[in-house]
């Protein structure tokens, strides 16, 4: 049997982020994607114009219609919007017994929020205690916090034990907002830092869906039983190739995608 991982976020139109860019990864790196869209974006490479929440009972459905038939691994969660879909997953995914990868979406690459403000004591109220890992950038780490952006690697794992004391079991620190040649990721659980990922930061305006693309690739190592660090190795070794690729797709005038095939499309 394929393994299995369901993404529950927020539907792309311009197919770079969101459950798209979630269903690409996944598919990528030999896992069937499922999807609950919780809400749909008119978006693309520049901006988003709207933004529309899916009803209540359709996005408790959609999870119950997976979940009661399909053998799910993993469960990625990004896009919530709001508190009350935020509620509304926490109790549609509370008899799952798997791991979850909560990226806590907050804007989008364009500077469009995609979390309203009342929405953040929700999620950390109520998904974040739900986490396997939690994978926030610095500027959502620092506002899940009320801090300001950590700036050394000090004070991301400062932040990150504080996230993790929130009730995540982990949290992975990502440092592509950082300062520096190198971005640094940490992956800190209750014994502190148990792994560090670096890379050169590459020249490319061409980012969009990197968050989604990472927590999405990590549920799929997961769903296929790598542990946690090698997941969070695996999906850092898999975005890296798909940023350095990204140039090649030439997707609109803004924030193009990053390459989710780069493995199988031709240079």
């Amino acid at each position: 049997m394929a393994p299995i991982a369901l993404t529950i976020a927020g539907s792309d139109s311009g197919g770079g982020a969101g459950i798209q860019a979630d269903l690409k990864a996944m598919s990528a790196l030999g896992v069937f994607g499922a999807s609950v869209i919780t809400a749909v974006t008119a978006q693309n490479t520049q901006a988003v114009t709207a933004v529309h929440g899916i009803p209540l009972e359709v996005i408790s459905a959609q999870i119950k219609a997976v979940l009661s038939d399909l053998d799910v691994r993993a469960i990625k969660i990004g896009m919530l919007a709001t508190p009350e879909i935020i509620e509304t997953v926490a109790r549609g995914i509370s008899g799952f017994q798997g791991p979850v990868v909560l990226d806590p979406v907050m804007i989008a690459k364009s500077g469009d929020a995609l979390l309203a403000d009342e929405a953040v004591q929700t999620l950390r109220d109520v998904l974040l205690p739900r986490a396997t890992v939690l994978t926030p950038n610095l500027p959502e780490a620092a506002c899940l916090l009320d801090q300001g952006d950590a700036e050394t690697p000090e004070s991301m794992v400062e932040q990150g034990k504080a996230l993790r004391a929130l009730g995540a079991k982990a949290v992975l620190m990502k440092g592509g907002h950082g300062k520096g040649d190198v971005c640094h990721d940490l992956l800190i659980d209750e014994t502190g830092v148990i792994a560090e990922f670096q890379a050169p930061r590459k020249a490319t305006r061409n980012t969009h869906g990197t968050g989604c693309t990472l927590s999405s690739s990590i549920a799929a190592g997961l769903a296929k039983d790598l542990t946690l660090v090698d997941a969070v190795a695996q999906a850092h070794e898999y975005l890296q190739g798909a940023i350095a690729r990204a140039d090649e797709l030439k997707i609109g005038a803004g924030h193009g995608p990053v390459h989710h095939f780069h493995r199988v499309w031709p240079a």
